[in-house]
């Protein structure tokens, strides 16, 4: 196994990804985004491929496994806490209150693994490779939200300790998801 530096030509995997760990949230944001006839895949692709932005490229690695790209790791500064824009939809506004209650931290917006990859450590690897660029990048703490629902990953963040800072109620409106909370976890580094 090994992590590398994500590049613009992996968009597909980082898509892919952003989207499984969030349930779908991005596709469905995605779609609205892009309207009935255009293309949420190719609309991610873009936003993945470009050299800024909190979803580039360059925030990502990727762990590969007998050479082939297997889990993400997508994260970057946190933004400083300010209000939130009135014209936030509502369902991105319990993110944006709970990502205000780490400020200064590097923020881990995505970990995720292909289903056929789970289990080989790749999860604890990444988790490693945040925190050493988190410091590497001067940061005290890195904070990520997870959904409740996601059980699994929950149990990783907690062995490898992040304490649970606080939740809010997800806002599904029309997005098909099971969970029902969202939740702040934070680690000092």
């Amino acid at each position: 196994m090994s992590i590398r530096p994500a590049q613009a030509s992996d968009a597909e995997h980082l898509t892919r990804f952003i989207n499984m760990a969030a349930d779908d949230l991005p596709l469905h944001f995605w779609k609205r985004s892009v309207g009935p006839d255009g293309d949420p895949w190719a609309y991610g692709r873009e936003r993945a491929a470009r050299a800024t932005g909190n979803f580039s490229y360059r925030n990502a690695w990727l762990a590969e496994a007998d050479g082939h790209v297997a889990a993400c790791l997508l994260g970057y500064p946190a933004d400083e806490p300010g209000p939130i824009d009135p014209d936030t939809p509502p369902i991105f506004v319990p993110l944006l209150e709970l990502e205000a209650l780490a400020p200064g931290s590097w923020y881990l917006n995505v970990l995720a693994t292909y289903a056929q990859h789970r289990g080989k450590g790749l999860g604890s690897l990444l988790l490693a490779k945040a925190e050493a660029v988190a410091r590497a990048a001067g940061h005290q703490t890195i904070s990520l939200i997870a959904e409740d629902s996601h059980q699994d990953a929950l149990r990783l963040y907690r062995a490898k300790g992040f304490r649970e800072i606080a939740r809010r109620p997800l806002f599904k409106g029309d997005w098909q998801v099971d969970a029902s909370e969202w939740i702040l976890f934070v680690k000092p580094l």
